[in-house]
């Protein structure tokens, strides 16, 4: 038997409350304490029991909320599955296994550095690597840095691969430096110390942990430029003044060119001539290559077809064969795919991705266009909207062409004017047109519209034509 104070001693609010329906309901207490002995409850033993029951409420309720919340959150997510399998492949900081067209170069570092894993205290190396934009400066050097280090390491030697980018400490020695003792003293003071002073600590720091250095310095142009003759001349006789004393600090310097050199005098320029690597532009197919491997990485299987691939890798090529420049397009266009909600990186998205890279077409570039140029573009537009490609035959535009020509009451040209006007859109830049054999076909032209969205373009068009027939 229940023993409980009369209900209306507890203050009602004008609002019931969770409190108050649990108070009332006596039948759930009693059920909640079935199981407690046969005897008189105090009212301080159906307090604790009314209290439980409150927070096993309020927990509840608290719960269903959150579970609401989180569902709402869900709802927000897209639905669709996206493009990408691992999208941090195609970071600017990602470092791939292998280097495509790449191992040539990278086989002449590990030559130039060999010395490291078998007597590295008798000798040290300065390298200098140069190449366009784009052509794999930076990430040869990382990844010779992990060879290096990996195969020294087997031999028991203690050596560290530092990379820093000049420009990011504006050309300025001395901090530059200083992210380098940091590798082995991480509290060692940014200010307070000149670069020789810098300078010889990192030198005392190796000495006491026994330890060699490859530091490379990425755009070195902006050091030479900031600093001069002084800066290099310090890094490259370091060893001069240390007679005697193992050789522990060895240098890559990552240029575009070497004209920076021409404003170093003599004694500081002889220094650094030694060994140079050049990099090449990548040549299309090679660009193709590198992405091919990038899609395998960083993309679900299927998100991404092989004409896709070469309309991105044609795009890096107009751009001085940059491949960092058509990794970053590649991932652009994978978000275009993604905010699209479409199962595979269409040609479209591609060109979505470029036009807010690179200026696409200006409108005073398609207003002093002819007529059946525009006509002719336009068809271009409206055949790569309405067909999911990224290249398609001369034949084919010419046939909508042809449609448009008759809905809008004109003549259409002869094949070989057609081609005249691919060939002059070709030299905007606005199209791409390629010639190709074929043992089944014969020669065959093949068309490509690079940056600008085919939907927009026909939109520009079609308002153009319009003004026109009024």
């Amino acid at each position: 038997m229940l023993v409980a104070r009369p209900a209306q001693h507890v203050a009602l609010s004008s609002k019931p409350s969770p409190f108050l329906i649990i108070v009332k309901d006596l039948k759930n207490i009693r059920e909640c304490c079935h199981k407690l002995p046969q005897q008189p409850l105090s009212y301080k033993t159906i307090l604790g029991v009314v209290t439980s029951k409150l927070y096993l409420y309020v927990s509840k309720h608290n719960n269903v909320a959150k579970r609401k919340i989180l569902v709402d959150e869900e709802s927000n997510l897209p639905s669709h599955q996206s493009v990408f399998k691992d999208e941090a492949k195609l970071d600017i900081n990602y470092i791939p296994q292998q280097l495509p067209h790449r191992e040539k170069e990278h086989r002449l570092l590990m030559e130039f550095f060999s010395f490291l894993s078998r007597y590295p205290e008798r000798m040290a190396q300065r390298v200098i690597i140069t190449g366009d934009v784009g052509t794999g400066k930076t990430v040869l050097a990382q990844h010779f840095g992990a060879s290096i280090v990996s195969e020294t390491n087997k031999r028991a030697v203690k050596l560290r691969y530092v990379h820093i980018n000049c420009r990011e400490y504006r050309g300025s020695l001395q901090p530059i430096l200083h992210q380098a003792v940091t590798v082995f003293r991480p509290k060692y003071p940014a200010r307070g110390y000149s670069a020789d002073e810098v300078l010889s600590t990192l030198m005392q720091v190796l000495d006491e942990e026994n330890a060699f250095m490859v530091l490379t310095l990425d755009e070195f142009d902006s050091l030479i430029d900031n600093e001069g003759s002084d800066a290099v001349y310090k890094l490259t006789r370091i060893q001069e003044m240390r007679q005697g004393k193992p050789q522990r600090l060895s240098f890559i310097f990552i240029m575009r060119d070497l004209k920076s050199l021409a404003h170093l005098d003599e004694s500081a320029r002889s220094t650094l001539q030694r060994s140079i690597i050049n990099l090449e532009r990548y040549g299309k197919p090679q660009l193709v290559d590198i992405l091919n491997q990038r899609v395998s990485l960083a993309f679900e299987l299927g998100a991404i077809e092989e004409d896709v691939v070469d309309l991105i890798a044609e795009l890096a090529f107009t751009e001085t064969g940059n491949a960092r420049f058509g990794i970053e397009l590649m991932w652009r266009s994978g978000k275009y795919a993604d905010a699209e909600q479409v199962e595979m990186v269409e040609p479209e998205c591609v060109r979505m991705a470029v036009s807010n890279i690179i200026p696409g077409v200006r409108r005073s570039d398609l207003a002093g266009l002819g007529l059946h140029e525009k006509i002719f573009l336009l068809a271009v537009a409206r055949y790569f909207k309405e067909n999911e490609q990224a290249y398609a035959l001369l034949s084919e535009i010419e046939k909508t062409y042809a449609v448009i020509c008759e809905e809008i009451g004109e003549q259409p040209n002869s094949h070989t004017q057609i081609w005249n006007y691919a060939q002059f859109l070709s030299k905007m830049r606005i199209l791409k047109v390629e010639v190709e054999s074929s043992t089944t076909r014969g020669r065959s032209t093949r068309i490509s519209l690079l940056s600008i969205p085919a939907h927009e373009l026909e939109k520009e068009l079609s308002t153009s034509l319009e003004k026109v027939s009024r």
